[in-house]
């Protein structure tokens, strides 16, 4: 299995769409209901920014997922920290790569000025949960019955790694 990374250009925009779409109907992955526009995905996943990078992930030259770096906050304050996202295709998950694409993105924070990388995970999605522990994120916040999709409701948990330059 060949791994491969390459920067978000705007032609991914479409198979990142795509995927996205795949977990608003079929997860808690993210907390959007309905289907997003290519502009509102581009309000969070920039291309060719210097600090908040976006990859697509090919797995055999297939593209199998993608992931990236976006502000935690979008205030100056927040400048040191990143929040860090991975989405893969069903047929790619549970094999390793999610471990693999959040090693490269804690790589590619070198040189950026982000110290702080942070997690941003459905209280039920044991899967995040478990690849950001195994990574060496703790578990820094629980809310509590915040979010309600598929008429469950919903806790966030917020996991933090500290980066060194």
């Amino acid at each position: 299995m060949q791994i491969t990374f390459h920067e978000t250009e705007e032609h991914h925009f479409p198979l990142i769409k795509e995927i996205y779409d795949w977990y608003i109907a079929n997860s808690t992955a993210t907390f959007h209901t309905e289907p997003v526009t290519i502009s509102q995905l581009k309000e969070f996943i920039f291309v060719h920014h210097p600090r908040y990078k976006s990859y697509i992930i090919k797995v055999d030259a297939q593209m199998a997922g993608y992931c990236f770096l976006t502000y935690y906050k979008n205030r100056q304050a927040y400048d040191r920290t990143a929040e860090v996202t991975i989405y893969l295709k069903p047929d790619f998950c549970h094999k390793g790569l999610g471990k693999i694409a959040l090693a490269y993105l804690e790589d590619k924070t070198a040189g950026t000025g982000i110290r702080n990388l942070v997690g941003i995970i459905s209280g039920d999605n044991r899967g995040s949960i478990a690849l950001f522990e195994y990574a060496g994120y703790t578990k820094c916040a629980h809310f509590r019955n915040v979010g309600e999709k598929f008429n469950k409701i919903l806790d966030v948990v917020a996991y933090q790694k500290e980066i060194t330059a």
